[in-house]
């Protein structure tokens, strides 16, 4: 699917592309042309992609990418016909390339080419109240309401049956049908990205985009970060409460349920029908399984297996926990 946020602009030749990244070229390929920066799941033979982490061997060594940054450790994963780039940071160097792709996805400036509702084609559309803009190439179904002071920014997509709250920005964001975004929500905003740096940090691309699919609800107050490479989801018939904070690449599956002020960590994926307490948090990159339970106050370190309940701090076991805790439990009846 083509990107219909950030414009590419590709293709570049692999001799061009590593000397603006200020890496040495491949002599031999260098009139090769790249098309994009991928992920190691969703690249084609015309891109390039990343491999920095032991923990996605598998998928590595599946990928279809024509080039691979990668480090001098991890690249005997990858497939005989990717040719290995190696580098000593293969994060800052995915980053730099991301940039020459994608040179507008660093920043989040206001969108200049919103209007007020009513000098719009939704005016007669939408139900909306005071202060409502939109910007350029806004897709809007039937049925749809927006709240006073909302924004719906350029390219953004709504279903049909949706309820957009008061005070809610919308960008790089797709919304299926029958989805409530209640007031104060800031949803598709460029994740927490970045190296530290002594001088000055450098900021990581954000190409993805966050998608919201059918009968879900989000709750007030809430903030869900675009991906930065891959998408941002939120899963079917999934609630959530208020104030909830979603980094970029979280994937939640179908008919969870999660209580106000849980944090998600970047790249994180929750399976179906989980269940998470008030003020729990999610580590990054962890796999949470289908049918999972977490008790609130909860700090997940690590993945969890379907149909678990856990509690606690790293979570355990629930049953673990009771026993670990029963003098507190106790002194609470």
């Amino acid at each position: 699917m083509t990107n219909p946020f950030f414009k590419n602009k590709g293709p570049f030749k692999i001799d061009k592309l590593l000397k603006l990244s200020g890496i040495k070229s491949f002599t031999n390929l260098k009139n090769i042309k790249i098309h994009d920066i991928k992920d190691l799941s969703t690249s084609t033979p015309k891109d390039i992609t990343f491999f920095h982490s032991k923990k996605y061997f598998n998928i590595a060594s599946k990928t279809n990418a024509l080039f691979c940054i990668t480090t001098e450790t991890l690249k005997n994963y990858l497939p005989h016909n990717c040719n290995k780039i190696i580098v000593d940071n293969v994060l800052i160097t995915t980053a730099k390339i991301t940039k020459i792709f994608y040179p507008d996805s660093v920043t989040d400036d206001f969108d200049s080419t919103s209007k007020e509702i009513n000098k719009t084609s939704f005016k007669k559309k939408v139900k909306y109240g005071k202060n409502v803009l939109i910007g350029k190439n806004v897709k809007i179904g039937i049925n749809c309401s927006i709240g006073h002071n909302s924004i719906i920014e350029k390219n953004v997509v709504i279903g049909n049956n949706c309820s957009i709250g008061s005070n809610v920005i919308l960008r790089n964001t797709i919304v299926n049908n029958n989805v409530h975004i209640l007031d104060g929500c800031i949803i598709g905003k460029k994740g927490f990205g970045f190296f530290p740096g002594k001088k000055e940090n450098f900021r990581y691309p954000q190409i993805g985009v966050v998608i919201i699919n059918d009968n879900a609800e989000i709750g007030c107050g809430s903030t869900i970060d675009r991906g930065s490479m891959s998408n941002t989801i939120i899963g079917k018939n999934t609630y959530l409460d208020n104030q909830i904070h979603i980094a970029h690449n979280v994937k939640i599956g179908d008919n969870c349920i999660i209580a106000g002020q849980v944090g998600f960590a970047g790249s994180s994926i929750l399976g179906n029908h989980v269940m998470i307490g008030g003020q729990a948090g999610v580590s990054g990159h962890l796999k949470i399984g289908n049918n999972v339970h977490i008790g609130g106050g909860s700090g997940v370190i690590n993945d969890i297996a379907d149909n678990s309940k856990v509690m606690g701090y790293p979570a355990k076991s629930l049953k673990n926990f009771i026993r670990e805790n029963k003098w507190y439990i106790k002194l609470q009846l």
